[in-house]
């Protein structure tokens, strides 16, 4: 019983250890590879207890969640290794002098250039997934689109908690899968779109990814909402995402931030397009 003890306090001990150096933005990859590690547990309590199903069924979910984690790093454009052992993003700080102002506009304001718009491209977030505002998005999506507007929604590998999560729930609220576009597919189609909606996405569509190598999140792929005409980001707060810096694109002249839950602004949106702005 005291071995027993002592096993669990050091594997206690060795959990904290390990994920304390890791950065805010990297925790998705470390939450991936935690689910690894449990079905590597099961599979190793598999030969203790000679269970041939545990066996492979831990051996299934560690396989699968190192995979998972190898493709999460490869959208980051950085190695395990370097996201475990580098401390990256522990300290979240940036040279690059921040310029302009952050502009706030109400649903109301935004509904006059959406009602004109030509093309429409949605980049939902964690913040989407918080506010359960996918059906909220399916009725935006579907009044534009009586409009004539073509709308897309943009997905980064990265998005929310783990890859595949803004699929699904796009998928939930039965979004079509021919809207739903991945990051390599939907960056061309920003330079010409008349409209980018970031719906609680944060460092995914930050420029300081590009533009600034002091920042924790330099060098990972971003969708490039910055270059479409008009930003509407909406977002409760100025709070920073997973990474802890400021988002450079609240400060361009073409982006306007929509402060507020993300399914109320969203359902105000689709208010506003039914019966006119009032």
């Amino acid at each position: 019983t005291a071995y027993l003890v002592l096993i669990v306090a050091l594997a206690f001990l060795l959990g904290v250890m390990a994920v304390i150096p890791i950065g805010g933005a990297d925790m998705p990859v470390v939450i991936s590879l935690m689910n690894s590690y449990s079905g590597l547990a099961a599979c190793a309590a598999g030969f203790a207890i000679n269970n041939m199903i545990l066996i492979v069924a831990g051996a299934l979910v560690g396989a699968s969640g190192i995979i998972l984690t190898q493709i999460m790093c490869k959208a980051m454009n950085r190695s395990l290794a370097n996201v475990l052992f580098s401390g990256f993003g522990a300290v979240s700080s940036s040279d690059e002098k921040i310029e302009g102002e952050v502009k706030a506009i109400t649903h109301e304001d935004a509904y006059y250039v959406l009602e004109a718009a030509s093309s429409v491209v949605i980049v939902p977030g964690y913040g989407m997934a918080v506010a359960q505002a996918q059906h909220a998005l399916k009725e935006l999506m579907e009044l534009l689109e009586a409009r004539g507007v073509d709308v897309k929604f943009a997905i980064h590998p990265v998005a929310g908690r783990m890859p595949g999560h803004m699929n699904v729930l796009l998928a939930e609220a039965d979004i079509p899968y021919d809207r739903v576009l991945e990051m390599d597919e939907v960056n061309p189609e920003f330079a010409t779109c008349d409209v980018a909606l970031v719906v609680g996405a944060n460092d995914v569509v930050n420029p300081a990814a590009k533009t600034d190598s002091s920042s924790p999140i330099y060098g990972m792929p971003i969708l490039e909402a910055s270059k479409a005409r008009q930003v509407y980001f909406i977002k409760r707060s100025m709070r920073p995402g997973y990474s802890g810096v400021d988002n450079l694109l609240f400060y361009q002249d073409n982006c306007s931030l929509i402060f507020g839950d993300a399914k109320d602004v969203c359902e105000g949106l689709a208010a506003a397009l039914k019966g006119g702005a009032h």
